[in-house]
Protein backbone atom coordinates (compact mmCIF):
# COMPACT_ATOMS: atom_id res chain seq x y z
CA UNK A 1 0.00 0.00 0.00
CA UNK A 2 2.95 2.30 0.65
CA UNK A 3 3.98 2.11 -2.98
CA UNK A 4 0.39 2.72 -4.13
CA UNK A 5 0.11 5.89 -2.03
CA UNK A 6 3.50 7.18 -3.22
CA UNK A 7 2.46 6.57 -6.84
CA UNK A 8 -0.89 8.37 -6.36
CA UNK A 9 0.83 11.33 -4.72
CA UNK A 10 3.44 11.61 -7.49
CA UNK A 11 0.78 11.43 -10.23
CA UNK A 12 -1.39 13.96 -8.38
CA UNK A 13 1.40 16.50 -8.00
CA UNK A 14 2.31 16.04 -11.67
CA UNK A 15 -1.32 16.61 -12.79
CA UNK A 16 -1.66 19.67 -10.56
CA UNK A 17 1.57 21.14 -11.91
CA UNK A 18 0.44 20.56 -15.50
CA UNK A 19 -2.98 22.25 -15.02
CA UNK A 20 -3.20 25.38 -17.19
CA UNK A 21 -6.56 26.69 -16.04
CA UNK A 22 -9.15 26.42 -13.28
CA UNK A 23 -11.14 23.74 -15.10
CA UNK A 24 -8.11 21.45 -15.45
CA UNK A 25 -7.17 22.03 -11.81
CA UNK A 26 -10.66 21.10 -10.67
CA UNK A 27 -10.56 18.02 -12.87
CA UNK A 28 -7.30 16.92 -11.22
CA UNK A 29 -8.73 17.52 -7.73
CA UNK A 30 -11.79 15.38 -8.41
CA UNK A 31 -9.67 12.58 -9.92
CA UNK A 32 -7.56 12.44 -6.77
CA UNK A 33 -9.69 13.58 -3.82
CA UNK A 34 -13.23 13.18 -5.17
CA UNK A 35 -15.64 10.48 -3.97
CA UNK A 36 -14.30 8.16 -6.65
CA UNK A 37 -10.78 9.60 -6.61
CA UNK A 38 -7.63 7.53 -6.42
CA UNK A 39 -6.62 8.63 -2.92
CA UNK A 40 -10.17 8.11 -1.68
CA UNK A 41 -10.07 4.58 -3.11
CA UNK A 42 -6.76 3.90 -1.43
CA UNK A 43 -8.19 5.07 1.91
CA UNK A 44 -11.10 2.67 1.48
CA UNK A 45 -8.56 -0.16 1.17
CA UNK A 46 -7.46 0.41 4.77
CA UNK A 47 -10.12 -2.03 5.94
CA UNK A 48 -8.15 -4.89 4.40
CA UNK A 49 -5.01 -4.13 6.41
CA UNK A 50 -4.04 -5.73 9.69
CA UNK A 51 -4.12 -3.74 12.92
CA UNK A 52 -0.34 -3.52 12.84
CA UNK A 53 -0.25 -2.06 9.30
CA UNK A 54 -3.09 0.49 9.70
CA UNK A 55 -1.24 3.18 11.76
CA UNK A 56 1.61 3.53 9.29
CA UNK A 57 -0.72 3.43 6.29
CA UNK A 58 -3.05 5.99 7.88
CA UNK A 59 -0.16 8.35 8.50
CA UNK A 60 0.98 8.04 4.88
CA UNK A 61 -2.54 8.76 3.62
CA UNK A 62 -2.79 11.91 5.77
CA UNK A 63 0.62 13.15 4.64
CA UNK A 64 -0.28 12.52 1.00
CA UNK A 65 -3.64 14.30 1.36
CA UNK A 66 -1.98 17.30 3.02
CA UNK A 67 0.71 17.52 0.33
CA UNK A 68 -1.86 17.29 -2.48
CA UNK A 69 -4.15 19.88 -0.83
CA UNK A 70 -1.24 22.29 -0.36
CA UNK A 71 -0.26 21.85 -4.01
CA UNK A 72 -3.85 22.55 -5.08
CA UNK A 73 -3.95 25.76 -3.03
CA UNK A 74 -0.63 26.99 -4.39
CA UNK A 75 -1.67 26.25 -7.97
CA UNK A 76 -4.99 28.03 -7.36
CA UNK A 77 -3.10 31.20 -6.40
CA UNK A 78 -0.81 30.94 -9.45
CA UNK A 79 -3.71 30.46 -11.86
CA UNK A 80 -5.66 33.38 -10.30
CA UNK A 81 -2.66 35.69 -10.65
CA UNK A 82 -2.30 34.60 -14.26
CA UNK A 83 -5.98 35.29 -14.92
CA UNK A 84 -5.69 38.73 -13.28
CA UNK A 85 -2.72 39.59 -15.47
CA UNK A 86 -4.60 38.60 -18.61
CA UNK A 87 -7.59 40.67 -17.48
CA UNK A 88 -5.59 43.90 -17.36
CA UNK A 89 -3.29 43.11 -20.28
CA UNK A 90 -3.13 46.15 -22.55
CA UNK A 91 -4.65 48.45 -19.91
CA UNK A 92 -2.60 51.48 -18.95
CA UNK A 93 -2.65 51.31 -15.16
CA UNK A 94 -1.25 54.86 -14.92
CA UNK A 95 -4.38 56.37 -16.52
CA UNK A 96 -6.62 58.24 -14.04
CA UNK A 97 -9.77 56.38 -13.01
CA UNK A 98 -13.10 57.37 -14.45
CA UNK A 99 -14.92 59.78 -12.15
CA UNK A 100 -17.84 58.20 -10.31
CA UNK A 101 -21.07 60.15 -10.12
CA UNK A 102 -21.84 61.35 -6.60
CA UNK A 103 -25.13 60.18 -5.14
CA UNK A 104 -27.42 62.13 -2.87
CA UNK A 105 -30.51 61.86 -0.74
CA UNK A 106 -33.95 62.06 -2.34
CA UNK A 107 -35.78 65.32 -1.52
CA UNK A 108 -38.48 63.36 0.32
CA UNK A 109 -35.82 61.68 2.45
CA UNK A 110 -34.25 65.04 3.22
CA UNK A 111 -37.59 66.51 4.31
CA UNK A 112 -38.56 63.42 6.33
CA UNK A 113 -35.23 63.31 8.15
CA UNK A 114 -35.45 67.02 8.89
CA UNK A 115 -39.03 66.74 10.19
CA UNK A 116 -38.14 63.76 12.40
CA UNK A 117 -35.09 65.59 13.74
CA UNK A 118 -37.17 68.62 14.78
CA UNK A 119 -39.94 66.58 16.39
CA UNK A 120 -37.54 64.25 18.18
CA UNK A 121 -36.09 67.34 19.87
CA UNK A 122 -39.55 67.88 21.36
CA UNK A 123 -39.71 64.37 22.77
CA UNK A 124 -41.64 62.54 20.04
CA UNK A 125 -40.70 58.89 19.47
CA UNK A 126 -40.93 57.10 16.13
CA UNK A 127 -43.74 54.59 15.61
CA UNK A 128 -44.76 52.46 12.63
CA UNK A 129 -47.60 50.23 11.51
CA UNK A 130 -48.73 48.14 8.53
CA UNK A 131 -49.57 49.75 5.20
CA UNK A 132 -52.23 47.06 4.58
CA UNK A 133 -54.85 47.89 7.19
CA UNK A 134 -58.35 46.92 8.31
CA UNK A 135 -61.36 49.22 8.48
CA UNK A 136 -61.35 49.33 12.26
CA UNK A 137 -57.89 50.86 12.59
CA UNK A 138 -58.20 53.04 9.51
CA UNK A 139 -61.77 54.30 10.04
CA UNK A 140 -63.89 52.91 12.91
CA UNK A 141 -61.46 53.62 15.73
CA UNK A 142 -60.95 57.12 14.33
CA UNK A 143 -64.65 57.95 14.66
CA UNK A 144 -65.19 57.91 10.89
CA UNK A 145 -68.90 57.23 10.11
CA UNK A 146 -69.97 54.50 7.70
CA UNK A 147 -71.20 57.03 5.13
CA UNK A 148 -67.99 59.07 5.12
CA UNK A 149 -66.68 59.57 1.53
CA UNK A 150 -63.23 58.25 2.49
CA UNK A 151 -64.73 54.79 3.06
CA UNK A 152 -66.08 54.63 -0.49
CA UNK A 153 -64.37 52.34 -3.01
CA UNK A 154 -63.95 55.38 -5.24
CA UNK A 155 -61.62 56.91 -2.68
CA UNK A 156 -59.91 53.92 -1.03
CA UNK A 157 -58.07 50.87 -2.36
CA UNK A 158 -59.82 47.74 -1.00
CA UNK A 159 -58.72 44.11 -1.30
CA UNK A 160 -61.14 41.21 -1.82
CA UNK A 161 -60.38 40.17 1.77
CA UNK A 162 -61.86 43.42 3.08
CA UNK A 163 -58.44 44.79 3.97
CA UNK A 164 -57.34 48.09 2.46
CA UNK A 165 -54.31 50.25 1.75
CA UNK A 166 -54.21 52.77 4.57
CA UNK A 167 -55.44 56.21 3.57
CA UNK A 168 -53.39 57.92 6.29
CA UNK A 169 -50.88 57.02 8.95
CA UNK A 170 -53.42 57.89 11.68
CA UNK A 171 -53.95 54.14 12.01
CA UNK A 172 -50.51 53.99 13.66
CA UNK A 173 -51.83 56.27 16.40
CA UNK A 174 -54.61 53.76 17.14
CA UNK A 175 -52.25 50.78 17.16
CA UNK A 176 -49.88 52.63 19.48
CA UNK A 177 -52.62 53.51 21.99
CA UNK A 178 -53.85 49.90 21.94
CA UNK A 179 -50.50 48.77 23.35
CA UNK A 180 -49.03 51.75 25.22
CA UNK A 181 -50.06 53.56 28.37
CA UNK A 182 -50.35 57.33 28.65
CA UNK A 183 -48.42 59.52 28.29
CA UNK A 184 -47.98 58.81 24.57
CA UNK A 185 -45.94 61.08 22.33
CA UNK A 186 -45.25 59.60 18.88
CA UNK A 187 -44.77 60.50 15.24
CA UNK A 188 -45.55 58.11 12.38
CA UNK A 189 -43.98 58.83 8.99
CA UNK A 190 -44.90 56.55 6.10
CA UNK A 191 -46.75 55.96 2.86
CA UNK A 192 -50.50 56.37 2.39
CA UNK A 193 -52.76 55.56 -0.56
CA UNK A 194 -55.91 57.13 -2.04
CA UNK A 195 -57.77 56.85 -5.32
CA UNK A 196 -56.96 60.42 -6.36
CA UNK A 197 -56.77 61.51 -9.97
CA UNK A 198 -53.10 61.99 -10.71
CA UNK A 199 -52.11 65.55 -11.58
CA UNK A 200 -49.49 68.12 -10.61
CA UNK A 201 -50.62 68.25 -6.96
CA UNK A 202 -52.27 64.83 -6.38
CA UNK A 203 -51.13 61.23 -6.56
CA UNK A 204 -52.49 57.82 -5.57
CA UNK A 205 -49.51 57.25 -3.26
CA UNK A 206 -47.99 59.93 -1.06
CA UNK A 207 -45.99 60.30 2.14
CA UNK A 208 -47.40 61.47 5.46
CA UNK A 209 -46.09 62.26 8.89
CA UNK A 210 -48.60 62.17 11.72
CA UNK A 211 -48.13 62.99 15.37
CA UNK A 212 -49.97 62.22 18.60
CA UNK A 213 -49.52 63.48 22.14
CA UNK A 214 -51.76 62.14 24.93
CA UNK A 215 -51.28 62.90 28.61
CA UNK A 216 -52.97 64.65 31.49
CA UNK A 217 -53.90 68.28 30.88
CA UNK A 218 -52.79 68.57 27.23
CA UNK A 219 -54.23 71.84 25.88
CA UNK A 220 -54.89 73.43 22.53
CA UNK A 221 -52.06 75.85 23.26
CA UNK A 222 -49.65 72.90 23.39
CA UNK A 223 -50.75 71.88 19.92
CA UNK A 224 -50.39 75.39 18.55
CA UNK A 225 -46.96 75.88 20.11
CA UNK A 226 -45.70 72.51 18.88
CA UNK A 227 -46.69 73.09 15.26
CA UNK A 228 -45.55 76.70 15.14
CA UNK A 229 -42.16 75.60 16.49
CA UNK A 230 -42.00 72.81 13.92
CA UNK A 231 -42.97 74.91 10.89
CA UNK A 232 -40.65 77.78 11.78
CA UNK A 233 -37.73 75.39 12.17
CA UNK A 234 -38.67 73.72 8.89
CA UNK A 235 -39.17 76.86 6.76
CA UNK A 236 -37.43 79.61 8.71
CA UNK A 237 -37.89 81.58 11.92
CA UNK A 238 -39.92 84.31 10.16
CA UNK A 239 -42.46 81.89 8.70
CA UNK A 240 -46.03 83.09 9.21
CA UNK A 241 -48.42 80.38 10.41
CA UNK A 242 -52.20 80.48 10.71
CA UNK A 243 -54.81 78.03 12.01
CA UNK A 244 -58.23 77.81 10.28
CA UNK A 245 -61.21 76.00 11.85
CA UNK A 246 -61.99 72.79 10.01
CA UNK A 247 -63.62 69.38 10.57
CA UNK A 248 -62.03 65.98 11.01
CA UNK A 249 -63.95 63.02 12.47
CA UNK A 250 -61.19 62.14 14.93
CA UNK A 251 -60.42 65.60 16.38
CA UNK A 252 -62.55 68.28 18.01
CA UNK A 253 -61.88 71.16 17.67
CA UNK A 254 -60.04 70.72 14.36
CA UNK A 255 -57.90 73.05 12.29
CA UNK A 256 -56.10 73.29 8.99
CA UNK A 257 -52.71 74.97 9.10
CA UNK A 258 -51.35 77.34 6.48
CA UNK A 259 -47.98 78.98 6.01
CA UNK A 260 -47.40 82.11 3.98
CA UNK A 261 -45.27 81.25 0.98
CA UNK A 262 -42.89 83.87 -0.38
CA UNK A 263 -41.70 83.19 -3.95
CA UNK A 264 -39.40 85.66 -5.64
CA UNK A 265 -41.30 87.66 -8.26
CA UNK A 266 -44.73 86.57 -6.95
CA UNK A 267 -47.17 87.89 -4.41
CA UNK A 268 -46.99 86.08 -1.02
CA UNK A 269 -49.75 83.49 -0.65
CA UNK A 270 -51.11 81.19 2.05
CA UNK A 271 -50.74 77.46 1.39
CA UNK A 272 -52.17 74.58 3.42
CA UNK A 273 -49.54 72.28 4.93
CA UNK A 274 -51.23 70.23 7.67
CA UNK A 275 -54.37 69.31 9.60
CA UNK A 276 -54.65 69.02 13.36
CA UNK A 277 -56.89 69.12 16.40
CA UNK A 278 -57.61 67.86 19.89
CA UNK A 279 -58.30 64.11 19.99
CA UNK A 280 -62.06 63.48 20.00
CA UNK A 281 -63.23 61.69 23.20
CA UNK A 282 -64.96 59.13 20.95
CA UNK A 283 -61.50 57.95 19.82
CA UNK A 284 -60.46 57.40 23.44
CA UNK A 285 -63.72 55.51 24.09
CA UNK A 286 -62.93 53.19 21.17
CA UNK A 287 -59.43 52.57 22.52
CA UNK A 288 -60.74 51.80 26.00
CA UNK A 289 -63.31 49.38 24.60
CA UNK A 290 -60.60 47.48 22.73
CA UNK A 291 -58.18 47.48 25.66
CA UNK A 292 -60.94 46.65 28.17
CA UNK A 293 -59.66 49.26 30.63
CA UNK A 294 -59.97 53.00 31.29
CA UNK A 295 -56.37 54.12 30.83
CA UNK A 296 -57.46 56.52 28.10
CA UNK A 297 -60.41 57.91 30.03
CA UNK A 298 -61.26 61.24 28.35
CA UNK A 299 -62.08 62.66 31.78
CA UNK A 300 -58.48 62.10 32.84
CA UNK A 301 -56.38 62.48 29.70
CA UNK A 302 -56.49 64.75 26.68
CA UNK A 303 -54.39 64.87 23.56
CA UNK A 304 -53.73 66.41 20.22
CA UNK A 305 -53.00 64.92 16.80
CA UNK A 306 -51.65 66.35 13.56
CA UNK A 307 -50.84 65.15 10.08
CA UNK A 308 -48.94 66.62 7.16
CA UNK A 309 -47.92 65.58 3.67
CA UNK A 310 -44.16 65.25 3.30
CA UNK A 311 -44.52 65.58 -0.48
CA UNK A 312 -46.14 68.99 -0.01
CA UNK A 313 -43.44 70.09 2.42
CA UNK A 314 -40.79 69.14 -0.14
CA UNK A 315 -42.64 70.97 -2.91
CA UNK A 316 -42.80 74.11 -0.77
CA UNK A 317 -39.18 73.79 0.36
CA UNK A 318 -37.75 73.71 -3.17
CA UNK A 319 -40.53 75.24 -5.26
CA UNK A 320 -41.33 71.93 -7.00
CA UNK A 321 -44.38 72.44 -9.22
CA UNK A 322 -45.32 68.83 -9.97
CA UNK A 323 -45.65 66.06 -7.35
CA UNK A 324 -45.03 63.43 -10.02
CA UNK A 325 -41.39 64.49 -10.22
CA UNK A 326 -40.90 63.09 -6.72
CA UNK A 327 -41.57 59.48 -7.76
CA UNK A 328 -40.44 59.33 -11.40
CA UNK A 329 -36.75 58.79 -10.49
CA UNK A 330 -35.57 61.10 -13.26
CA UNK A 331 -31.85 61.49 -12.62
CA UNK A 332 -31.87 64.98 -14.17
CA UNK A 333 -34.35 66.11 -11.53
CA UNK A 334 -32.79 64.27 -8.58
CA UNK A 335 -29.30 65.53 -9.41
CA UNK A 336 -30.36 68.98 -8.17
CA UNK A 337 -30.46 67.65 -4.61
CA UNK A 338 -27.18 65.70 -4.55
Amino acid sequence: MKQEIETIQAEALSAIGAAENQAQLEEARIAILGKKGKLTGAAAGMRHLSKEEKPAAGQMLNEARQAISAALDEKQVVLQEKADELLVAGVDMTMPAAELAAGGLHPLTIVKDRAIQILRRMGFALAEGPEIEDEFHCFDALNTPQDHPARNEKDTFYFDSGKLLRTHTSSVQIRTMEKAKPPVRIIAPGSAYRRDDIDATHHCVFNQLEGLFVAEDVKLGDLKGTLEFFLRHMFGEKTEVRFRPHFFPFTEPSFEIDVKLHVKGEEPKWIEVAGCGMVDPAVFDSINAGRKDELFDSEKVTGFAFGMGLDRLAMIQWGIKDIRLLIENDARFLKQFS
